[in-house]
């Protein structure tokens, strides 16, 4: 440190010091892979209600909306109208029951992202999202992204990481459609599994 001056040397002090308290940090939890996919580190079964936008009447209820309309491919060249193009971005509530939140009750996450629908011929999307939590018992993210061939019984989700409580996470959320009211509703059941936490 021969050469700088006293206010230089204390920057730096402080900065080596800082970096040495951050890697503290960062190794205060530990990591837990799991060993069988019978056994994840962490599990969890939520309930997502999508309540599309119907462009009439339920603006208030509506927790998603298509930013893009289908292309013609989807209405003219297939009888079923697929809705191939369209792009939905969702602020939906994510509950531990299959009943939507009441009232002032808060749900236990929110489910934030997109989906679009990506196959001509049949029903299929595509989902990138993140769980959010903001409660007592759990504060942070889980994110999630995978395709959704909606015929598909099940359908598994890639949990590609997270943050806070759920910090570096990674597994997999098993999709299964738990109800459906006409063209405006759905709700998924999600079966989380996590092989891989920090503790």
């Amino acid at each position: 440190m021969q050469g700088l001056t006293a206010s230089c040397k204390i920057v730096l002090v402080m900065f080596l010091l800082g970096l040495g308290l951050a890697g503290a940090t960062a190794d205060s939890r530990r990591r837990h892979i799991s060993s069988s996919p019978d056994e994840p580190c962490k599990k969890m079964t939520l309930y997502l209600h999508d309540i599309l936008y119907n462009g009439v009447n339920n603006t208030a209820n509506a927790t998603a909306a298509p930013v893009t309309k289908p292309t013609d491919l989807s209405t003219t060249h297939w009888s079923n109208g697929t809705f191939f193009g369209m792009l939905v971005v969702f602020d939906d509530p994510v509950t531990e029951g299959t009943a939507l939140p009441v009232g002032d009750e808060e749900p236990a996450a929110r489910a934030q992202g997109f989906y679009f629908y990506d196959k001509k011929e049949s029903y299929s999307g595509w989902f990138s999202f993140s769980l959010v939590f903001n409660s007592k018992a759990c504060r942070g993210t889980l994110n999630l992204m995978g395709a959704d061939p909606m015929d598909a019984e099940t359908r598994d989700f890639s949990v590609v990481g997270g943050t806070g409580d759920l910090f570096m996470a990674r597994g997999v959320a098993t999709i299964r459609t738990d109800a459906t009211e006409g063209l405006f509703y759905f709700r998924l059941k999600m079966d989380i599994k996590l092989y891989e936490c920090y503790v």
